[in-house]
């Protein structure tokens, strides 16, 4: 039967593997996320959840590695993590009343498979007034998260409605995640 191992240390990724009841150890990877250049969401996802999943060592045959990154993007533009208080308000306040997509990429490996995938959900925000936006970033919450808001916490306030699958915008496609980990043998006997 193999162990899964999550590389990664973000703890949302961790908290949805736990409500989902599946087993997993973190080994975390010092990958050097700058190599990958594209500005394509999709193309970036894929290739820094493959960046990341091969920089963890599978140190037993029963060891399934599993990466990912999301990232959201609005007209073609990358939002990540924001740096500021005013990166935060200009990425917030240019997807208010409009919808964005966010791309998350993920990577299962094991010594003598490896898959990847791209989900994409497609999120509509309310339109925001700046003092709606100011409150939000005040609470602090913007800042670990791509595109500076949190589906999961104080910025579901923010999000009028979704097309696909809510727990990718969290940061795992936990029921795609399920069925690849099935096809890919025994996981869950």
């Amino acid at each position: 039967m193999y162990k899964l191992i999550l590389a990664s240390s973000s703890p949302r990724r961790q908290e949805l593997l736990n409500q989902i009841n599946i087993p997993f150890t973190v080994r975390k990877q010092d990958a050097d996320e700058s190599l990958i250049k594209t500005s394509d969401p999709r193309e970036k996802v894929e290739q820094l959840a493959l960046l990341k999943g091969r920089h963890v060592d599978i140190l037993s045959e029963n060891e399934i590695i599993l990466s990912a990154d999301t990232v959201v993007s609005f007209q073609n533009r990358i939002f990540e993590k924001p740096a500021s208080d005013e990166e935060a308000f200009e990425m917030l306040s240019s997807m208010s009343g409009r919808v964005h997509e966010v791309y998350t990429g993920v990577m299962l490996r094991t010594q003598n498979k490896e898959r990847v995938f791209v989900e994409k959900t497609s999120v509509e925000f309310w339109p925001l007034t700046d003092q709606e936006i100011n409150q939000y970033i005040a609470t602090r919450d913007p800042f670990d998260k791509a595109g500076a808001y949190g589906i999961q916490s104080e910025g579901a306030v923010l999000v009028k409605g979704i097309s696909g699958d809510y727990y990718n915008v969290v940061g795992l496609p936990v029921s795609r995640v399920v069925r690849e980990l099935r096809d890919i043998g025994d996981f869950f006997s």
